[in-house]
């Protein structure tokens, strides 16, 4: 059996990029609030009234309530070099795992990935309107002649050198048991309208794979310092595959490589790729699932010219207090960190935090660097649903 990917619902207890539900399901842009605790049971196309869900009672300045709202198109962009800019317009965009399930659909499959794209406006750098929905059925490649089940975000990294970021995901390709199974990974790339059209299946030469497990992991990052974005996905008995980049449009790195001494799970270092300052970006070999903004430990992999090779000893992640969205909800809520980026181009990275309760019920919260007590905007996964 192959594990499961760990998501980010599941990343406050191990690791994340997102979690689940919604708290008011409504088609909601920017939030307040989110009203009484039996808005989760409202269907998804009711309106949210503002509500005062702010947190200690507090309203974030600027914040909106906008039901019912229209999807706005992509802005378009010619390329540039900020990190996670899928359209190429200079700003940075938010990948969210595990959406929202609609009351009715509790049990139903995830929706997919969603895209929320940057905005111009420095006081609301994240604009809810300008979205996409990526799923294995609309975007996936598929394995012979199946689709994926699975469509879950994984890293993001400018891999062909475009100018647009493109964004790796881990699906499930069916497999027999038999030998090496399929490489699960896969690249959408992005484009001046975003991440549009069929991922292609990352291509792992055969001298680059060990073993039977399945290669996952993959963590983006120039680790041998030639200015071109990498990545190193795990391998069997603890080995790495280091794939050169740049990467074609076919998914097939320049080269590749076996690396040893890594482990079944890799992260990047927190906050900053190139931990030891020496111009390459480093590598985290852990033996358990790590959380963002959680405590944990592993084995640093220096880069150097032949990749992430060099030990660099033990790493520790440091522990995080995070500020909570201010969702608005009866029972054991949680918060996962989302991500720590520069969202609104003042070179000090932002913070954005996902508190959710079960399924159903959920709020984004995006809050400006050195700030934890009023964010700057909030929205619930539920503008997701159809």
């Amino acid at each position: 059996m192959r594990p499961r990917i760990t998501h980010p619902k599941a990343a406050v207890t191990t690791r994340a990029t997102a979690v689940l539900a919604a708290g008011c399901t409504g088609l909601l842009l920017v939030l307040t609030g989110c009203g009484s605790p039996s808005a989760a049971d409202a269907p998804p196309s009711a309106a949210s009234g503002s509500g005062s869900g702010a947190k200690n009672g507090d309203t974030p300045p600027k914040a909106q309530s906008l039901a019912g709202t229209a999807r706005v198109p992509v802005p378009r962009g010619a390329g540039s070099r900020v990190p996670y800019d899928f359209n190429g317009d200079g700003h940075r965009d938010l990948v969210i795992d595990d959406l929202v399930k609609a009351p009715e659909d509790s049990h139903g499959d995830d929706a997919g990935i969603g895209i929320v794209y940057g905005s111009e406006d420095r006081d609301r750098p994240l604009d809810p309107a300008a979205r996409q929905l990526l799923s294995a059925r609309a975007n996936a490649a598929k394995s012979g002649d199946t689709l994926p089940a699975a469509f879950d975000a994984e890293a993001a990294c400018d891999l062909d050198r475009d100018g647009f970021t493109d964004l790796i995901v881990s699906t499930d390709p069916p497999y027999n048991g038999i030998g090496a199974p399929p490489v699960p990974l896969q690249i959408l790339f992005g484009s001046p309208q975003g991440l549009t059209g069929k991922a292609v299946t990352v291509r792992i030469p055969q001298q680059a794979r060990f073993g039977n497990e399945w290669p996952e992991q993959p963590v983006c990052g120039d680790f041998d310092g030639d200015g071109k974005a990498d990545l190193a996905v795990t391998a069997s008995a603890g080995q790495v595959t280091f794939l050169h980049g740049p990467f074609t449009r076919t998914g097939a790195p320049r080269s590749a490589e076996l690396l040893p001494d890594g482990g079944p799970y890799l992260y990047a270092p927190e906050p900053r790729a190139d931990a030891d300052g020496d111009g390459y970006d480093d590598l985290v070999a852990a033996a358990r699932p790590h959380a963002p903004g959680r405590p944990g430990k592993g084995t640093l992999l220096l880069g150097s010219a032949k990749g992430p090779a060099r030990p660099g000893g033990t790493y520790a992640f440091a522990a995080e207090k995070l500020p909570r969205a201010p969702l608005n909800a009866t029972g054991t809520t949680r918060t996962a960190l989302l991500d720590h980026g520069d969202y609104d181009a003042d070179k000090k990275p932002d913070t954005v935090v996902r508190t959710y309760r079960g399924e159903r019920q959920d709020l984004i919260a995006l809050y400006a660097a050195g700030t934890t007590d009023r964010p700057v905007l909030t929205f619930s996964t539920a503008l997701f649903l159809p």
